[in-house]
This record gives structure tokens, sequence and C-alpha cells, in this order.
């Protein structure tokens, strides 16, 4: 329905747009649901859903997304909101910012990385970070305080 006035609503869980084996797409793509890249890609990537790389892709892309997945090569900085996963056959040169990340056997990755903290509120330590000796101690404090029980 083209030029239709009604706006639909798009699933950001199922794939929407394929670039196949036999194509070399050159260019910047927006998308707000999943992409699978089975081809060749040189441009930027901004995704609302999840990014899947093919075993045969060669992508040479900085990209974000929901989550991502690696079986191809892809050259370029990856952000997600979630997880990454680089496949035993996956490929990754390039700096990542997420905060999930799985390399599989014989998967590679060079680059540098950094993990997002998710934000979890601990109502017993206010979250705050304390390393496990210093805890064990502060614990040990308390019930002597409180004589032991």
């Amino acid at each position: 329905m083209l030029g239709s006035s009604k706006s639909k609503r798009i699933d950001t869980k199922t794939t929407d747009t394929l670039i196949g084996a036999s194509t070399i797409c050159e260019g910047k793509i927006m998308s707000e649901a999943s992409l699978r890249i089975e081809g060749q890609l040189h441009g930027d990537i901004e995704c609302a859903g999840d990014i899947t790389i093919g075993e045969n892709a060669v992508v040479q892309s900085n990209i974000q997304a929901r989550d991502v997945i690696i079986a191809g090569k892809v050259k370029g900085n990856i952000h997600t909101k979630g997880k990454l996963l680089v496949t035993s056959s996956g490929v990754l040169v390039g700096n990542i910012d997420v905060r999930s990340f799985i390399v599989q056997e014989g998967g590679i990755f060079q680059g540098s990385s950094a993990m997002q903290i998710a934000a979890v509120s601990d109502k017993s330590g206010g979250g705050k970070v304390i390393d496990a000796q210093a805890h064990k101690q502060q614990k040990n404090e308390q019930q002597a305080a409180s004589g032991g029980n």
C-alpha cells in the first residue's frame, strides 16, 4: 500500500531487510526492523532491531544495533544495547561498546572493548561495588558488633 496515510507498526524482532549473497551495497543503512547481510556492505548501519552478518558476508561498517551476530567478516566499530556474538567462523576487527560479549571458539576479535554496566538497583548494597575481601571483613565486623549472631 504505497502512499497509505496509516502508519504500520514495525516489529523489530523480525528480519525486514536481507542483503543477498550476490549483492554489493554502498552507503548508510537506517532500519527500524532487523537486518541480515549475506553479501558485501560498505557503509554505516543504524538499526533498532538485530543485525546478523552471514558466514560469507564482508562488511566494512560502524554498526549500532540492539543485538549483533557475526559469522562473516566485519571491519568497523560496534555499539549494541544488548549482546554481540562472534561465532566460530566470525572475524571482527574494530572496537566494541556492548552490554554482553561472546566469542565462540575459533572466532576472532581484534580491537578494544568497553562493556556497559546495566542500571540495577541493589537494595542491600546501594549499588556500591566492593571487593570480596573488604565485603567479608565488613560482614565479620557487623557480626562482632551484634554479639556474633
